[in-house]
């Protein structure tokens, strides 16, 4: 499915290189203000061409078809669609009988999901997501103006210092992943529906739709289970329900309890590399080699940080609004 979310709910649609791909947005309610210019920030930080990500440059911008007349949300259904300019869908001929390790070409053929440039299993459908985000961000802000959404890359290819990880796997034809850690401040207690709707099921929900994620941690994450529950526990310190320490994230019991969210998500390295591999030909139903031609990121973690502020403002705006 390409929706998700259950009051403040979003579509995908297009595909990497299709002639366009976007968001429909249901939810937003009317007079939050929301014009072009409010999405370029958050679209510029995600924006392809810098060091280490692919050279495919678009324009990006985005053209709001409904849902806002003179600035400001009507209330109806809010639909943006991004042109896709710079295809090359040459590149990708290939991979339709000698898939590349790593990545979603030979599962998706098998589902009938295939498309040229990865299609929707490319990094450009974060695209929409960022733009969705910028929405949700907004709403948030108009019901809880001191929350504050802030991501940053903590690590690439296991290390602190991201130029030399990136230049060191350029260098010889590989890719690397990264960490990302996101913090929400000032969110109201109590956000989330248990069971199965708890904050951190929605969130990683929706994180784990980022191509390319492979895990998630909220607060302490898996070094809770290495620790002590005198350690591990945080002790209320007064009346508004704030803790000394803050390992479980800002969360208790799948709900908000006021403290920072925190949450740490994994990217995986990029599958396609310029070092050549080998593969199954399942034209020629042999192993063969294969090198991949083409405009690939060297490390897309590092355009990912403002992609997770965007899906979590999306899984708390479902909540937050209601």
């Amino acid at each position: 499915m390409n929706t998700i979310g259950r009051h403040f709910k979003i579509t995908l649609f297009g595909a990497s290189h299709s002639p366009t791909l976007g968001v429909t947005i249901d939810g937003c309610p009317a007079g939050i203000a929301l014009d072009a210019k409010r999405f370029e920030s958050d679209l510029a930080r995600r924006k392809a061409g810098a060091f280490g990500t692919t050279q495919r440059i678009e324009s990006d911008t985005p053209h709001i078809e409904s849902g806002c007349k003179d600035g400001y949300t009507t209330g109806d259904a809010i639909r943006i669609v991004f042109e896709n300019k710079n295809v090359r869908p040459q590149d990708y001929e290939q991979f339709k009988t000698r898939p590349r390790p790593g990545h979603a070409d030979w599962v998706a053929q098998q589902g009938g999901n295939s498309s040229s440039g990865g299609g929707i299993f490319s990094g450009r459908m974060t695209l929409p997501l960022v733009a969705a985000g910028v929405v949700a961000k907004r709403m948030l802000q108009e019901k809880h103006p001191n929350v504050q959404i802030s991501a940053r890359l903590l690590e690439v290819g296991g290390s602190k210092d991201f130029t030399m990880a990136v230049e060191a796997a350029q260098a010889v034809g590989d890719s690397v992943g990264g960490i990302i850690e996101c913090s929400v401040t000032q969110l109201p207690v109590g956000l989330g529906a248990p069971f199965f709707n708890s904050i951190e099921s929605c969130i990683s929900h929706i994180v784990f739709s980022i191509p390319g994620i492979k895990g998630i941690e909220f607060g302490a994450g898996f070094a809770a289970a290495r620790m002590r529950g005198s350690e591990h526990n945080d002790c209320y310190i007064d009346a508004q329900g704030n803790t000394a320490t803050n390992h479980a994230g800002g969360i208790n019991g799948g709900l908000t309890n006021g403290n920072e969210l925190i949450l740490r998500v994994a990217a995986k390295p990029t599958p396609s590399i310029a070092r050549a591999q080998e593969t199954f030909d399942f034209a020629a139903n042999k192993m063969a080699p294969l090198v991949i031609k083409g405009r690939h990121d060297v490390c897309f973690a590092l355009r990912l940080p403002v992609v997770i502020e965007a899906v979590t403002a999306i899984a708390l705006a479902d909540f937050a609004l209601v």
